[in-house]
């Protein structure tokens, strides 16, 4: 392999790295916005959202819903901000696994409080519309089991 080779596979690297990070921190505004049609989007159209100990919704139609449904749509209407933090990429051809953390802020006397705090691990696949999430995974960081296990390094094949 020659030089321009390898920077070719670095650079391709480095844009899907970007392209996932972008994809990621479009969540955020979408949701505290209520733009749900948008939200879901971010996913494959079989693609899931998984809030470990709540629901688990699987589908544009069914993550939209959890953005349109009364628990969010109060948060909302308290005021709130969905944080997600930088995470880390593994990258395996069309494949790659996404991990950090989120925090949802809700306003209440005046001030804001820390809401949820998660890890979170986002599965995602490239196709031809992008990159898009096949599976996230949301797990408080509330001394559990399951946090940490969204957290560990995936093992790619």
């Amino acid at each position: 392999m020659d030089r321009i080779d390898r920077l070719e596979q670095r650079l391709a690297a480095l844009e899907d790295r970007e392209a996932i990070r972008d994809l990621i921190a479009h969540y955020g505004p979408l949701a505290d916005r209520g733009d749900a049609a948008a939200l879901a989007a971010l996913w494959a159209e079989d693609g899931a959202y998984e809030v470990i100990g709540f629901a688990v919704a699987r589908g544009h139609a069914a993550i939209a819903a959890l953005i349109d449904g009364p628990v969010h749509r109060a948060l909302m209407a308290d005021g709130c901000a969905h944080l997600l933090g930088p995470v880390a990429i593994t990258l395996n051809g069309d494949h790659a696994v996404a991990r950090g953390h989120s925090v949802v802020f809700r306003h209440a006397a005046g001030t804001f409080a820390a809401h949820r705090v998660a890890a979170n691990r986002w599965t995602l696949v490239r196709g031809d519309a992008g990159w898009r999430v096949v599976h996230r995974a949301n797990a408080l960081l509330d001394g559990t089991e399951a946090a940490r296990v969204l957290l560990s390094t995936p093992a790619m094949t």
